[in-house]
Order: C-alpha cells, then sequence, then structure tokens
C-alpha cells in the first residue's frame, strides 16, 4: 500500500578523487621546499676549533671545502689512524688537491674564479704539517684566498 519502497542496493557512493592531483602537488612541493640537501658526507673527526672574531661567507656556492682530520673510527680499520685529507666525499693525498681545485674551477663560470674561496676544515687536532702541505699545494695552483672554518665561541675554550 505505500508508493515508497526500500532501495534494494544501498551501496556507498564512491569517493571522489579530483582533488588528488592537488594534494599531491602541494606535497611535493613541500617536500622540494623543505629539503635541504647534503653537501659532504664526513669520513674524518672533524671538532673544529674556536675562535671569537668569526664572519659568514655570503655566496657558499663559491666555497671549495678541503677536510683535514684522524679518520672516524668506521674508516680508521681501512685507511689507518693518521691524519688525512678527504676532498668532496673520498679520502685523498696532499698531491690531488691540485686536480681537485682545477676540478672546481671547470665547474664554475669564468667570471666566478676570481671570487673562489678554498676552506680548510682542519681538525683541532691535526698536525700542522699537514696544513702546511695543504697550503703549499694550494699556492701551486694560485689558489690564494683561504678560508679556516672553526665554531664561535672563546678562544681559550681551545686549550685543554
Amino acid at each position: 500500500m505505500s508508493k515508497f519502497r526500500k532501495k534494494q542496493n544501498s551501496e556507498l557512493p564512491a569517493i571522489s578523487t579530483a582533488s588528488l592531483p592537488d594534494i599531491v602537488f602541494m606535497l611535493l612541493f613541500f617536500f622540494m621546499v623543505a629539503t635541504v640537501m647534503r653537501e659532504d658526507t664526513l669520513k674524518i673527526e672533524n671538532n673544529l676549533p674556536i675562535a671569537d672574531q668569526t664572519e659568514k661567507l655570503d655566496k657558499k656556492n663559491l666555497v671549495m671545502n678541503i677536510y683535514a682530520g684522524k679518520p672516524s673510527s668506521r674508516y680508521a680499520k681501512n685507511v689507518g689512524t693518521q691524519a688525512k685529507v678527504q676532498l668532496n666525499d673520498k679520502f685523498a693525498d696532499v698531491k690531488d688537491i691540485k686536480s681537485f681545485i682545477l676540478a672546481e674551477r671547470d665547474a664554475h663560470r669564468e667570471g666566478e674564479i676570481p671570487f673562489l674561496i678554498t676552506a680548510l676544515k682542519v681538525d683541532g687536532d691535526t698536525n700542522m704539517g699537514l696544513v702546511g702541505d695543504i697550503k703549499k699545494e694550494l699556492r701551486e695552483v694560485q689558489a690564494l684566498k683561504i678560508n679556516y672554518t672553526t665554531r664561535q665561541g672563546n678562544a681559550t675554550d681551545n686549550r685543554k
């Protein structure tokens, strides 16, 4: 007697996927903005000395990093415990610094080459003989703009 009948097939409606591309691109944009690219993987101990008069470099893309120090415990088994030089992500000899500097210069535009700076990130316990050898190699390729990277603090804290 009733004119209204109950539906036989009561399924839920399909989920609308119209906004799915918007959500995906929003997440992609977020991760592109929030992600920081790592420069180098350190294979050496790098406890930088402390200095009280420091300046921050403006253009990090014009800096060539040379690391020096004892290999970390993870790599000491393979390369020994003597202080080593690290160029980018691999151990190198002091004589490899020339080719490293020349390759870095080739990677930059010619107008930027006079502004390139070599940053020495040397562990506080590293022998100064190694630093002298590095500086000698840098002089031979005319890389005369050298920056010693340190931590900010009181310089008297370097004493042990």
